[in-house]
């Protein structure tokens, strides 16, 4: 795996490991802060403020992804044989309607070995990734009666910073629509039907695309996104909405990196459809996208990478110096960071 650009040191009291709703706030009134690319200058306040720093015309881009309960548990059976119980199974990348590359966390299950989740749903590996932990497997299910299957077994995938299982809902963007990503876009996390209306009432624009995500851990390593190609869907619609904000002078915002991958790879190979690997850091040259709303990424991550191609590198490390100095909170239960 590639090291990120940035190395610091997070205290442990600030990984999230709480919705907002769970600490007395609404999802939309985290905290805010907001990075000028131009000067470094930083701003400290809250996500529900989010109009007062965009203007008339700006667009904001998000991903209409749903998140699924992609852990699931599972009886490892070879020859007939139980062997393991209760195997925790990531889903990671979908192939097929039938068939997805999974984490498998357990290390003597093989090629072969049947994974029992139910009376109902079984799957078998059918392929071992010779450079990656993740396994092919192939259930005996598909499409909307797989997925059906899965919302009945599964659970939202749980990182050890958060202590207790919540339900699904937690895990959710109050827009997404389409299900399909196996951990939640979480930088669309803090938006509220309520902003949405006041951004629009600002004359902010809203659209969206549509980019499943993967895992971002494979067992301790954070995923390159070389290696964790994503599809995504842009509509006809959004890509001349951004062309038409660019042309007025105004901003086109994304939020979350994979919104930024998608964009700038419809850009690259002019193509509204398609997967992307793009890796984007300090030497990229942004083609249409102008800020970003992100949360904040743990020390060395691929993602600070991205953020170091809408600002310096000095300015980035002194904003998260700051954000830990303040007590920002981190990850998908965190606090939020606009870059424009």
């Amino acid at each position: 795996m590639k090291a990120g650009v940035m190395d610091f040191y997070l205290p442990e009291n600030l990984n999230a490991n709480l919705p907002p709703e769970k600490r007395g706030l609404k999802r939309d009134q985290v905290r805010l802060m907001t990075l000028s690319r131009k000067t470094g200058e930083i701003q400290h306040d809250r996500f529900d403020h989010l109009p007062y720093f965009l203007q008339p015309g700006d667009l904001i881009i998000l991903n209409n992804s749903r998140t699924i309960p992609a852990s699931l548990q599972g009886d490892c059976i070879r020859e007939g044989v139980q062997i393991l119980p209760r195997v925790e199974i990531r889903l990671a990348r979908r192939i097929f309607d039938d068939t997805w590359d999974a984490l498998i966390i357990a290390n003597s299950v093989r090629m072969g070995d049947v994974l029992h989740f139910s009376e109902k749903l079984t799957a078998t590996v059918i392929a071992e990734i010779d450079t990656s932990p993740l396994k092919t497997i192939k259930f005996n299910k598909g499409g909307s009666e797989l997925l059906n299957l899965i919302y009945v077994l599964g659970a939202p995938i749980r990182y050890e910073y958060i202590e207790q299982p919540w339900d699904l809902n937690y895990y959710q963007n109050v827009f997404a629509t389409h299900p399909g990503s196996v951990e939640m876009p979480s930088a669309g996390r803090a938006f509220s039907w309520e902003l949405l209306f006041d951004l629009k009432k600002k004359g902010i624009q809203v659209d969206f695309i549509q980019l499943h995500t993967g895992l971002s851990y494979l067992l301790e390593d954070h995923v390159d996104p070389k290696e964790n190609p994503e599809e995504y869907h842009i509509r006809q619609h959004t890509m001349e909405q951004i062309l038409k904000a660019h042309s007025s002078g105004k901003k086109v915002i994304a939020v979350g990196t994979t919104v930024v991958r998608a964009l700038e790879s419809a850009a690259r190979n002019e193509e509204l459809s398609g997967a992307t690997n793009l890796y984007i850091d300090q030497e990229s040259s942004l083609k249409i996208v102008d800020g970003i709303i992100t949360g904040f990424h743990e020390p060395r991550a691929s993602h600070l990478d991205m953020l170091t191609a809408f600002l310096p590198k000095h300015h980035l490390f002194h904003a998260y110096q700051q954000a830990i100095h303040e007590g920002y909170l981190w990850h998908e239960f965190g606090d939020m960071n606009l870059i424009i």
